[in-house]
């Protein structure tokens, strides 16, 4: 892997081009130019482009038919104003790369560059660029895509920075890699009335008191535990700020995480009841729904064992985490579909963590990547 020493000058280049010009969930276009653009260089055996709105597929074949093993990372950027002030720092106002996706598609585009010098013996190895994972919706996008169904990866893999973590070390772990989380909106009705008569209406601000004390009741905030459940409100909203008048609707928003896909179920099943059975109480027309859904990652013990061995073929250190991480990623998706895993990369104990606005992605950590993700698309097309 010391050739790819020559790309990671270029790699650097196009990170800091790429958190130059961030943009949000759904709305990759440039993003995705940049990346096809790079990609000539090293050109696929076959490139598919809008996928999944603006998603890119690049495929670099074998010379016979053989397994067939995708590696998947992120376009889009998040809506928080940048603080750095670095010559790359972000040129859009108020979004910015706060999760490292800039440094992801450096990493994938640093495998293509070797895929393309040393093709696969057999099989293909996928690169997807995909959309829009910070709100949840970029892996359906892409899996409902007849563009993408053609396609049936024998192992899905993707991996995440880590700060917080010692820079270039793997972290896996087997099963769950990071929570199920989901959130919902519920939405109250009642009736208006004068704020000197309020017994004349019907006021939501009790039943929005009696839903976050019973929701704060079914949290089990300790992961070492069975049962795990995070429970945390967002946003609220009652009435308006007309102070002769007693509010007559309001909506309370919660963000929920399970360490399990069954158990994220049962959960939704209680909390929905529980809001239901509270607004009939206080006499108040209840609507609820869920948005913004990640699935676990559930980890495939074989694609984990390919991981740890790319680890060590590379002398890279290994760290098994114990539990799952409680972000949510939306490559939980595809390792519902295919066998495969997410494992961590980590990006500097001492570094800001992701999604705060002085965060930015630590080149020094590209190569690895991409050592790491050759090793395994090796391990897999090269089996004999």
């Amino acid at each position: 892997m010391e050739k790819s020493n020559q790309y990671i000058d270029s790699l650097v280049r196009l990170r800091k081009e790429l958190h130059k010009h961030p943009e949000v969930s759904g709305k990759e276009i440039e993003t995705a130019k940049r990346v096809i653009s790079f990609l000539e260089n090293y050109p696929p055996d076959e490139l598919i482009t809008g996928v999944g709105t603006t998603g890119v597929v690049a495929i670099y074949k074998g010379k016979k038919a053989g397994k067939i093993v995708l590696f998947r990372c992120e376009l889009d950027a998040l809506p928080i104003e940048e603080t750095n002030d670095f010559e790359h720092h972000s040129l859009n106002n108020g979004v910015s790369h706060k999760c490292g996706h800039d440094g992801h598609m450096a990493v994938l585009c640093g495998l293509a560059a070797e895929l393309h010098q040393n093709k696969p013996e057999s099989g293909a190895v996928i690169l997807l660029f995909q959309p829009a994972e910070e709100d949840g919706s970029g892996a359906q996008k892409v899996l409902s895509d007849p563009k993408f169904a053609s396609l049936h990866p024998d192992y899905v893999f993707a991996l995440h920075n880590l700060p917080g973590f010692p820079l270039n070390q793997i972290v896996v772990k087997n099963n769950i890699f990071t929570c199920a989380v989901h959130s919902m909106i519920i939405k109250l009705k009642g009736k208006t009335a004068h704020a000197g008569e309020p017994e004349r209406g019907i006021n939501p601000s009790l039943a929005i008191a009696a839903i976050i004390n019973q929701f704060n009741a079914n949290i089990q905030a300790d992961s070492t535990k069975e049962n795990y459940c995070l429970i945390t409100p967002i946003y609220t909203k009652i009435g308006k700020k007309a102070y002769g008048v007693a509010a007559g609707a309001g909506e309370i928003h919660f963000t929920v995480r399970s360490d399990s896909n069954l158990q994220m179920r049962k959960i939704e099943l209680v909390l929905e009841n529980l809001a239901k059975s509270i607004a009939k109480e206080y006499q108040l027309k209840c609507k609820t729904r869920w948005t913004q859904s990640f699935q676990a990652n559930e980890n495939d013990k074989t694609a984990v064992a390919f991981i740890k061995k790319a680890a060590k073929i590379n002398g890279f250190e290994l760290f098994e985490k114990e539990e799952p991480f409680s972000w949510g990623e939306d490559f939980g998706l595809f390792t519902q579909h295919y066998p495969g895993a997410m494992f961590g990369l980590g990006s500097g104990v001492n570094t800001p963590a992701l999604h705060n606005p002085d965060y930015d992605f630590p080149d020094e950590i590209i190569a690895t990547g991409v050592a790491i993700f050759y090793q395994i698309s090796k391990q897999i097309t090269n089996a004999h």
